[in-house]
């Protein structure tokens, strides 16, 4: 069998040439304007107004591409069979099919290089979808090498491209001439030993820094280089709400350009969160000799990182500027100029980024505030960057100083899997694994809740590897995971003991975290007064044998450590994540046997995680007699409650189980489309789990009932439910798969669904944001409109070449029906109204109107 990896390069230039130009539209007059950015979109062929090439085309030359490959094998050494080439090809047209989607310019395109490039058109394409092995994978990325190799080629062949090159270089160099103004107006004159040992100082934060480690993590790689590793997060100003709260506002702004706008910050974020992460980039960054970064107040200056656990001694005062160097640790330090750091500090030119309040005694905390303060005010105009958890200092701790706050926001869904296809990259791990994650997160409520920042992403990335693609099969075993990392491995490997002055074992405070947990629970609460949650403290100490230490330096500890507990806002307490709350008042509520109250508290959709987890943690007889209280509720919701259980006890007697299942009968799969609606509000995500699937041999009809119950969940797990349906072939899970987008996010919906079924299923179209969305893929055959429209919207984002059959339920047709002769292949249009002689004369030759509203009218042929 011939080596995959040298497919691509068989393929000869002959052949691939003609098929990439296709892609792209002819080059000509107007073609691109050198003084402004061209993007790759607006150029190819199966999109716009210069359209020559239709989606269907895109699929060919994929098509060729695979052929021309495998027929360049020989007889006898294909890799793959021809399923397996069929899926290759479908994955690398879907992937070219992003030209269309790519927002980088072509000159940027081209200094990526095409292997970079191809990673750019490859990460919005999941692979998990189809089905790839080893030799398909590998085929696919190397046809995907070799056509982004000769996409750039042409795109520097285009006429446009010298000249675009040389505005783009132009540019690049004013900026540049910008950054050297900046530099050399920041850089004072500098004796020659300064100089050099500035320069030395830089390679060792490059070096020093340069790297990301990942701490509490089984498997995996610990090192990552910062560039790879860092990702780009959001800072948001804190806004007072309407109950006088605070919470992020508006206003994002990218956390590495905190210091833009404020010289002096203070961000607070969660355990995890990426706060030591921008630290080290900024660092980086100021010590680079890159000046094209944009960055231009970072240009010149010389970067202090100051991590508190390190500089913060006993009974010793905090560093002067002369000691930075040496309190931390640095090895140069000894050869560092007598005075260099306050000539650099008084120069202005100073970057000092105080990383982790939080992580020093509460005692000390008074003591860095006036240390900071005179810094500040001794070596006005640096740049300062202090870093917190939420919880650690008061509201404007720092607000006298100057320094304004921000809070870093937890990930979005475009940051997760970012995050992830990072993480598997650098950890040289297949792509296809961490496509197998992102699915897991999104169809996974108590995954999806917990990956939030990227502590807990890269938790799930390990455990996800480290069981080679499996996350533990059990919600108990995940959540046993993460309390082990943040409750202790995590400050034993970052050299962190016992800070706060106090100094608790990971069952220490597991206890006391059960017992906040549980009774938010039980009084239906999502927070707790301050007060309260002291009380809880103070009277489980004697039990814990913390007699000795205060309920209030207990609760401090636990607060800060845990990376579990905040405080929203002043006085008030909460847990971070839903889920660990539930998963510790489900332990305590197993060890305080209240199983009754778990049971009478069944019909509450917030307590279904609860009674889940309590029955993973209850012996089997405690759980089966759960598991019978269940059943006898008699109510959807129980039998489903008991169904989902199954899987969550250890052990179940063989009748309480044949009981179970016998309920669950009952109700999945729904019998009526009523039943199926029932179902959904009964259970919500809980009946995902236990819907069959298409794999599960169910005919037609079964099969759009159950379609029908997971769209009417509605949840992006719901979305990930119906994937699997997404090839079906039943005319009626097509038809439900088509109507149903305006259920869930648009956008996603249309990548997950819409783009895999046929193009002859009508999708209702409620908004101009629907036809964007339609036209980003490719346009549609079939579309009705409903409600009023402007026609300059729809010959605008209806793809003209793709229309077949429009469908129009408007209170009277606008601009009568003239404009319909600009879609080429229209063949028939609905009208919802009565007809008109007026518009009806409008229709274009060609084009049958017909009035679905009103049997009595005939169709016409235009």
């Amino acid at each position: 069998m011939v080596d995959v990896t040298a497919l691509g390069a068989r393929v000869a230039s002959s052949a691939v040439a003609p098929l990439v130009r296709r892609l792209f539209v002819r080059d000509g007059p107007g073609a691109g304007l050198v003084d402004r950015p061209v993007r790759i979109s607006a150029l190819v062929s199966f999109r716009g107004e210069k359209r020559s090439v239709t989606p269907k085309d895109v699929d060919k030359i994929a098509s060729e591409l695979v052929r021309r490959a495998l027929s360049a094998a020989g007889p006898g050494e294909a890799p793959v069979d021809a399923a397996e080439a069929t899926a290759v090809k479908d994955a690398l047209a879907h992937t070219l099919a992003r030209l269309g989607e790519i927002t980088i310019e072509d000159y940027e395109a081209v200094g990526l290089g095409p292997e970079r490039f191809a990673r750019e058109l490859g990460a919005g394409v999941p692979l998990a979808p189809y089905g790839l092995g080893e030799g398909g994978t590998l085929l696919y990325e190397r046809l995907l090498h070799t056509a982004s190799l000769h996409i750039l080629n042409f795109l520097t062949q285009r006429s446009t491209y010298v000249a675009r090159r040389q505005t783009v270089q132009s540019r690049q160099l004013a900026r540049l001439v910008q950054a050297v103004d900046v530099l050399l107006e920041r850089l004072p004159s500098q004796s020659a030993e300064d100089a050099g040992f500035e320069e030395r100082y830089a390679d060792h934060v490059a070096a020093r820094y340069g790297t990301l480690t990942i701490y509490g993590l089984d498997a995996g790689t610990r090192e990552w280089p910062l560039d790879t590793a860092y990702l780009s997060l959001e800072a948001t100003r804190p806004q007072a709400g309407q109950d006088g709260r605070r919470g992020p506002g508006y206003g994002a702004v990218a956390a590495e350009q905190v210091l833009a706008g404020h010289d002096q910050v203070l961000l607070r974020g969660v355990a995890g969160s990426g706060k030591t992460t921008l630290v080290q980039w900024l660092a980086v960054t100021a010590a680079s000799r890159v000046y094209d970064h944009g960055l231009t107040h970072l240009i010149g200056r010389v970067p202090f990182v100051l991590p508190m656990r390190r500089i913060v001694r006993p009974g010793a005062e905090l560093p002067f500027p002369g000691d930075f160097l040496r309190a931390v640790g640095c090895p140069v330090a000894g050869e560092q100029p007598p005075g260099w750091v306050e000539r650099v500090l008084r120069a202005r030119r100073g970057v000092l980024l105080v990383d982790g309040i939080d992580e020093i005694a509460g005692d000390r905390r008074a003591a860095a505030r006036r240390w900071l303060r005179e810094l500040v005010r001794a070596f006005p105009g640096n740049l300062w960057l202090v870093t917190s958890r939420p919880s650690a200092v008061p509201e404007d701790w720092l607000a006298a100083e100057g320094f304004h706050e921000l809070v870093l926001a937890p990930m979005g869904r475009d940051g997760v899997a970012t995050f992830v296809r990072r993480w598997h990259r650098a950890a040289e791990v297949d792509r296809s694994v961490g496509e197998s994650l992102l699915a897991s997160v999104r169809a996974t409520s108590e995954l999806n809740g917990l990956a939030t920042n990227p502590l807990m992403c890269g938790m799930l990335c390990a455990l996800h590897r480290d069981r080679r693609g499996f996350l533990p099969q059990d919600r108990r075993s995940l959540y046993e995971a993460a309390l082990t990392m943040l409750l202790e491995r995590r400050d034993r490997e970052r050299e962190l003991h016992g800070s706060d002055g106090v100094r608790l074992a990971y069952a220490t405070q597991v206890q006391l975290l059960q017992k906040l947990a549980w009774w938010l629970i039980r009084n239906s609460r999502q927070e707790m007064d301050r007060d309260e949650a002291l009380g809880i403290v103070d009277r489980a100490l004697p039990a814990l044998n913390l007699t000795d230490a205060g309920g209030e330096e207990v609760y401090r500890a636990l607060l800060l450590r845990s990376g579990l507990l905040r405080e929203p806002a002043e006085g008030r307490v909460d847990f971070l994540h839903r889920t660990f709350q539930d998963y510790l008042g489900a332990r305590l509520a197993v060890q305080e046997m209240d199983f009754d109250l778990l049971v009478n508290h069944a019909h509450l959709d917030e307590w279904d995680d609860v009674i889940l987890l309590a029955l993973a943690h209850a012996r089997p007889k405690e759980a089966e007699q759960m598991l019978r209280r269940l059943t006898k509720l008699e109510t959807p919701r129980g039998t489903l409650l008991a169904a989902a259980g199954l899987q969550y006890a250890a052990e179940v007697e063989p009748e309480v189980r044949a009981r179970v299942e016998e309920g669950l009968a009952t109700h999945v799969p729904p019998a009526t489309f009523e039943a199926a609606r029932e179902v959904a509000r009964a259970g919500g995500d809980l009946v995902l789990g236990l819907l069959p699937g298409p794999e599960d041999g169910i005919n037609d009809s079964t099969a759009a009932l159950v379609v029908q119950t997971a769209v009417s969940v509605g949840s992006e797990a719901a979305l990930q439910f119906l994937t699997r349906f997404r090839k079906h072939s039943g005319a009626d899970v097509q038809l439900f798969l088509a109507a149903s987008w305006n259920q869930f996010d648009r956008e996603q919906y249309a990548q997950e669904i819409l783009a895999h079924l046929p193009q002859q299923r009508t999708v209702d179209v409620f908004t101009v944001d629907d036809l964007r969305t339609l036209h980003a893929l490719g346009g549609w055959e079939d579309i009705l409109i409903r409600g009023a429209y402007r026609v300059e919207d729809l010959l605008e984002l209806i793809v003209r070449e793709r229309l077949v059959h429009l469908s129009l339920e408007a209170p009277h047709p606008v601009e009568g029906l003239a404009w319909l002769s600009a879609f080429p292949r229209l063949k028939v249009v609905s009208v919802f109204t009565e007809p008109d002689d007026t518009w009806i004369r409008q229709v274009p030759s060609g084009v049958r109107l017909q009035y679905p509203a009103h049997s009595s009218s005939a169709d016409r042929q235009g």
